[in-house]
């Protein structure tokens, strides 16, 4: 008979008791298993829920994202939404409400473009007493004109109080030292309110060199009234106006200030630029010359002076009194008292 050694049999007990703890450990972790329980169907909804949230919240801020990057794009040199030349229309019914209605997206006599980031930021100045009706137009048609060529602007009216003899480029001085007040505007645009413009293409920004924008007008036939001509519609940029002290404060009534400006840009070695006759047409609004702004018989005297006055007489001699300031919807209504033609001050 075969009889085992002691040592084989203490072997074979050893690997029996290993397997018994083997067979015990995963029955054990088996049953643990089992009894673990699993996610319910409404935790199952709310860790969906919860996901979908978390996406919705992600996208939501990449849509912002996109949107910040959009703004920060810069209009393109030529916009899209040009039109050309347009048809003008004077409506006797044309009401202020009307054209509020019409230009939404003006707040406080300022517009920025939602679509993109101006290129140039413009304020335009308009010098103003007694021309309501000639005023509404203007804001009829500018307005969108401006937004078309997706500018940041803002239009002021600078408004003479009192009835002293008229003073255009006295306002034209205090509107741009006042507009400065509210932005660092980039480019000014002088206007008479009684000048329309046909063509959208004219562009109302600044160039290396003083731009004139009238070249021409329906009263003259579209042609341009003399070759140094410089009034009506001009383009200076904020450094350009305050390197030839902005415009006399000397002329009272009508002419004349309009070619001091123009001698004192050539004085400064610059020259006057226009766009092309075709482009820069004007309808001028028929009017009779107002009381209080009576022709200028000094003007050739003070235009004689101007090489010797200009560093005197401008900005940096330029006093007024505000009297007030309103923002309507479609623009910067300044109220001033400029004194008159025999005021100290001068």
């Amino acid at each position: 008979m075969f009889r085992l050694t002691w040592r084989t049999n203490y072997l074979l007990l050893l690997v029996l008791c290993a397997s018994v703890i083997v067979w015990i450990t995963s029955l054990f972790e088996s049953q643990m298993t089992m009894a673990e329980p699993l996610p319910s169907s409404a935790e199952t909804r709310a860790h969906t829920v919860k996901n979908e949230v978390r996406l919705l919240k992600d996208m939501d801020q990449q849509d912002k994202v996109e949107d910040e990057m959009l703004q920060n794009d810069n209009c393109p040199e030529k916009s899209p939404l040009l039109l050309g030349a347009v048809g003008l229309e004077f409506q006797s019914s044309l009401s202020l409400d009307q054209v509020e209605g019409e230009n939404s997206g003006v707040l406080g006599g300022q517009y920025d473009p939602k679509e993109c980031k101006a290129r140039e930021s413009v304020a335009v100045l308009i010098p103003h007493r007694n021309r309501e009706k000639h005023l509404l137009y203007l804001l009829h048609h500018l307005h969108p004109f401006l937004q078309r060529q997706q500018l940041h602007y803002g239009i002021y009216i600078i408004h003479q109080a009192g009835d002293a003899t008229f003073n255009r480029a006295k306002l034209l001085n205090v509107g741009y030292l006042e507009a400065l007040k509210d932005f660092s505007w980039d480019c000014f645009i002088f206007h008479d309110v009684d000048l329309i413009p046909e063509n959208d293409h004219n562009s109302y920004t600044c160039e290396q060199h003083p731009k004139h924008l009238v070249v021409g007008r329906n009263s003259t036939g579209y042609r341009l009234r003399y070759n140094g001509y410089f009034g009506g519609v001009t383009a200076m940029s904020r450094e350009q106006f305050a390197k030839v002290n902005g415009f006399p404060n000397t002329y009272w009534g009508w002419g004349g200030e309009d070619d001091d400006l123009r001698v004192r840009v050539q004085l400064q070695g610059m020259k006057v630029v226009r766009p092309p006759a075709d482009v820069a047409r004007y309808t001028m609004v028929f009017h009779k010359r107002d009381d209080g702004n009576q022709v200028n018989k000094d003007r050739m005297r003070l235009l004689g002076n101007t090489p010797k006055m200009w560093r005197k007489d401008g900005l940096n001699t330029c006093a007024y009194k505000t009297l007030s300031v309103e923002r309507p919807a479609l623009y910067i209504n300044i109220t001033v008292d400029i004194g008159s033609p025999n005021a100290h001050s001068e």
